[in-house]
């Protein structure tokens, strides 16, 4: 074999080499930040194994909990706070089908109980409904629950109702998810507990971009030019029951930011089908489309919104 030929033949070994290695380097390094993974799992105190939080429903219909929810697996972004760190840091670097259990700390989970965060407020200041021992109650913007109530006063806990608690995990990891679509509905899935339909579109729109001056000109004003520019965009299909959301209603801003970044899209349309003719109301109710009046009212009730109060402030806002 000549010198120029066993050259080749080493060169060629050494490439083998190195792809073989990537590919050993890439498989070793699994899990990491960022990443889409369905999981599984319960948590439990550690000290009295009160359930904390499950996916699974044969754990929720035991403990008697949740009856008008549904357990599945979850949808997780690695590195974004829907675990505990110490949860996630577990499952970085592994792969599918792994399971582990972890124990979280009180002071990384809910915190240390806080003697000083059970205070004496003025009992007016609770809702007359909930002036009870164990009522959840929200003072001055914070939550807590009442211990006692004597006279005009009530001595409120505002600890977290698990501080002090440390929480121990048992997952499993079930898949890796790569579909963008299932991306989306598992991150609103998490955040607003509900199924809704979403699609991806790639888009081309105009926009107005400012032209670059001349420099030698300080006086020259500021030109634009309309340009056509591609736009990703995440469609999210508005229901009734998304529009009366609590969580939707109050976070839709930093909901949409996060879907924006995790997906690295540029923009998210909800978009509302207004079907039968007939005509969406303004504001609240928003939405609705040609829904007929008994529609209207299993969504208000499906949304745990009082159908006959909106009523009153509509037409109360109407007389002024």
């Amino acid at each position: 074999m000549s010198n120029e030929s066993e050259a080749d033949a080493d060169e060629e070994l050494e490439e083998q080499d190195a792809e073989e290695s990537a590919a050993d380097e890439e498989e070793a390094q699994g899990f990491e930040e960022g990443d889409f993974v369905e999981m599984a799992y319960t948590a439990r105190t550690v000290e009295g194994g009160d359930l904390v939080d499950t996916t699974d429903p044969e754990v929720a219909e035991e403990e008697g909990v949740g009856e008008d929810q549904e357990f599945a697996p979850r949808t997780i972004v690695l590195g974004q706070g829907h675990l505990f760190e110490a949860v996630e840091e577990d499952v970085y670097g592994e792969e599918v089908g792994h399971s582990g259990t972890v124990t979280v700390p009180a002071t990384e989970a809910f915190g240390e109980y806080d003697e000083s965060e059970v205070r004496t407020v003025a009992a007016d200041k609770i809702p007359e409904d909930d002036r009870y021992p164990g009522a959840h109650v929200d003072v001055d913007g914070e939550h807590g629950h009442v211990e006692t109530i004597i006279g005009g006063r009530a001595r409120v806990d505002f600890n977290h109702p698990l501080a002090g608690e440390g929480i121990e995990y048992d997952y499993e990891v079930l898949s890796e998810v790569d579909d963008r679509e299932e991306q989306a509905q598992g991150i609103l899935s998490m955040m607003l507990d509900m199924e809704l339909d979403v699609w991806f579109e790639t888009e081309t729109v105009e926009e107005e971009q400012l032209v670059e001056s001349d420099e030698d000109d300080e006086d020259a004003e500021p030109e634009t030019e309309t340009v056509e520019v591609e736009k990703d965009t995440l469609y999210i299909e508005a229901t009734p029951q998304l529009t009366m959301n609590q969580q939707w209603m109050m976070g839709k801003q930093q909901i949409a930011q996060q879907l924006t970044q995790l997906l690295d899209i540029d923009r998210i349309i909800v978009q509302e089908e207004l079907g039968g003719g007939g005509m969406g109301m303004p504001g609240m109710m928003g939405g609705m489309g040609g829904a007929g009046g008994a529609d209207i009212e299993d969504a208000l009730e499906d949304a745990d919104v009082d159908a006959d109060e909106i009523m009153d402030e509509i037409e109360g806002a109407a007389d002024e």
